[in-house]
């Protein structure tokens, strides 16, 4: 996103509400990554995606009422944030691209590994959820 901004400089908004708007964005990312983190540690099981298959419980409190996906949900608005401080336009062309990549290649198998482990519970879950809002 940096250097895609940085690569474009003509688009550049010099304004300082968006300094402003980024850091109060990227305050809501970090919190809603606080509380989904701490779901997690407080049903005690993993909070690493990257080994699914450890879950020894399924989160659907809070907000995973609304999310399957909040943790990547506060990566997200933590990116749009950091758009909001490059104040540039053009790095917005890299959200779709982290919600797509993700999806793809991280959540999709999440979810397969997940409904292995807690079978219809979890599939219950996905009908209930939505994946990202």
């Amino acid at each position: 996103m940096w250097g895609l901004a940085k690569g474009s400089p003509g688009l550049v908004i010099e304004a300082s509400f968006l300094r402003w708007s980024a850091i109060a964005v990227m305050g809501g990312g970090v919190l809603i990554e606080a509380v989904s983190v701490f779901a997690f540690l407080r049903a005690r099981t993993t909070v690493t995606p990257l080994k699914p298959e450890k879950a020894s419980t399924l989160v659907v409190s809070g907000l995973y009422r609304v999310s399957r996906n909040p943790m990547y949900l506060g990566m997200l608005i933590l990116l749009i944030g950091w758009t909001l401080w490059l104040g540039n336009p053009a790095s917005l062309l890299l959200l779709p691209v982290f919600v797509i990549y993700l999806t793809v290649f991280q959540i999709k198998p999440e979810e397969a590994a997940l409904s292995e482990k807690f079978g219809s519970d979890y599939d219950a879950y996905r009908r209930r959820v939505r994946r990202w809002l």
